[in-house]
């Protein structure tokens, strides 16, 4: 006997989810607090910021320290002295963002803003590219128009802008991170309630 439709799509639902079924709970809690972190930071966005530059700089100079250790572990590779050059301007990079947070948030936010203009001047690129073969193509021009908006207001507010957009771009994204994990959690609950139900 063959299995139906409804039972082949439950089968792959149960594939997706595995043991997620019954530590949904779990998720959701994550995808709450979550959520809660991103609306404190939305109230703390400057704190935010610094902690976030701090946290980037200390990534780097761990990197670059890292690689120098490993570099000298390298004797007789005809690369190694280039190995040595980009660690030590990882250590440096690293050290400066430590001791000038504030200089490091505000060059940050400049180069940011320059990323959204370039994504956004791209975006309505390609959606002027295949807007007679897309229906929904407006769409990516809107989006790169939004883009060079944001790109656009973050340069005319800086360099006070580099206070604050890291971190309301870290809480905003907490926000949705939280809200996925929440509309997950309860994806993989509903399956699981479908899967223990009687046949």
């Amino acid at each position: 006997m063959t299995p139906n439709n409804d039972e082949t799509n439950q089968a792959a639902v149960a594939a997706v989810f595995g043991a997620l079924e019954k530590n949904w709970g779990w998720l959701l809690a994550f995808g709450i607090i979550s959520i809660l972190l991103g609306g404190v930071g939305l109230y703390m966005t400057f704190g935010l910021t610094l902690a976030t530059v701090v946290f980037f700089g200390a990534l780097i100079l761990a990197a670059g320290l890292l690689q120098l250790v490993q570099a000298f572990g390298c004797k007789g590779w005809k690369g190694m002295l280039a190995h040595v050059l980009i660690a030590l301007l990882y250590v440096a990079a690293g050290i400066l963002i430590l001791i000038d947070p504030v200089l490091a948030s505000s060059l940050l936010t400049l180069v940011l803003a320059g990323i959204l203009i370039v994504v956004g001047v791209v975006r309505i690129m390609m959606a002027l590219q295949v807007r007679k073969a897309a229906a929904g193509w407006y769409w990516a021009l809107l989006s790169g128009l939004v883009s060079i908006l944001l790109g656009g207001m973050i340069i005319a507010q800086w360099p006070a802008s580099g206070l604050w957009v890291i971190g309301l771009f870290v809480a905003i994204e907490l926000i949705f991170n939280g809200w996925s994990y929440i509309f997950l959690a309860l994806d993989a609950r509903k399956s699981g309630q479908v899967q223990a139900k009687p046949a």
